[in-house]
């Protein structure tokens, strides 16, 4: 019976040593079914930026980490004028303060602008404008490809854009025309290339301003408001995060403080889908850019871009 014992034990830790590559496999098909059931789930959310959720699950917090974990150091360090301790004082009233209930300041700056618009009753919209903080991101720190092309200032680039999203997507073309003129409208206040902007919101959203992802992002631009909280109480806080003309300045914001801080544009919009602390982005920046080279090539006086086979230009 003793002689027995440690035959029997040697013989069950020979048999583990020899099944332990089975569990190996087993174990790294169990974490890819598990990967692709998580994949598949995201990706019900109807959009284009349901695939890129995965990201925004695995490191949920990255844009407060990488971006936000100082406060606004890196506005700070841009900030030239005055002593540092009135800059701290500004920007922590205008984000942590209540917003008052009548737009000031940059307000009646961005009105006197001269932009023309699909739907000029945009412009007068009574939101509070976002440029006071955008604007304290020098233009140097910008990728250049990110900056206004001023391909959206013509009329006729607008109405071809909006016809391009009216059909892609199947759209209300007062509404999408009304997108489009925000898009517009907000990408001079916050001078950041309006086509970047249309170009994220047509992969994130679909232009579908009321999806909401699983992982927590919303609107159009697909901002994730739990983390971003602190942007929305601009606006008297996240009730309206999903409104157009909020949604797209809060977006806008942090894709430009986004691609300022890492100097790429590529890089700005993988930190901006959540994927900053990942190997790879799945793609995204790669659909925002080509995206964005369609409107470009839309846009241009020689160009011809179909959908269907159809001239979008006629």
């Amino acid at each position: 019976m003793q002689g027995a014992q440690p035959a029997k034990a040697s013989a069950k830790k020979l048999l583990a040593y020899a099944l332990s590559p089975v569990y190996r496999v087993l174990n790294g098909l169990l974490i890819v079914v598990v990967f692709m059931t998580v994949g598949l789930w995201l990706s019900g959310n109807g959009t284009q930026a349901g695939a890129f959720d995965l990201a925004r699950i695995l490191v949920p917090d990255e844009a407060r980490y990488i971006v936000w974990q100082n406060g606004f150091e890196m506005l700070d360090q841009y900030q030239e004028q005055g002593p540092k301790a009135l800059v701290d004082k500004e920007i922590t009233s205008v984000i942590y303060e209540k917003a008052s209930a009548t737009p000031i300041g940059g307000f009646k700056s961005a009105q006197q602008q001269t932009v023309a618009l699909l739907v000029p009753s945009v412009a007068h919209a009574q939101v509070r404008p976002i440029s006071h903080l955008s604007d304290r991101i020098p233009t140097s720190k910008m990728d250049p490809q990110a900056l206004d092309s001023k391909l959206m200032t013509s009329i006729q680039n607008q109405r071809a854009v909006a016809s391009f999203f009216e059909k892609k997507y199947k759209l209300d073309r007062a509404k999408i025309e009304e997108y489009v003129s925000n898009a517009v409208l907000i990408a001079k206040e916050v001078n950041i290339d309006p086509v970047l902007l249309l170009a994220v919101i047509s992969v994130e959203s679909n232009f579908n301003p009321l999806v909401k992802s699983h992982a927590g992002a919303e609107g159009l631009m697909q901002v994730m408001t739990k983390i971003h909280q602190d942007k929305y109480a601009l606006y008297g806080g996240a009730t309206d995060a999903v409104k157009p003309e909020v949604n797209i300045r809060v977006g806008a914001y942090i894709l430009k403080y986004l691609i300022a801080t890492t100097g790429s544009l590529r890089i700005g919009l993988k930190y901006y889908v959540g994927a900053a602390n990942a190997e790879h982005d799945g793609g995204y920046a790669d659909k925002v850019m080509a995206e964005r080279n369609r409107l470009i090539d839309l846009c241009q006086p020689t160009s011809k871009i179909t959908l269907n086979g159809r001239d979008l230009r006629s």
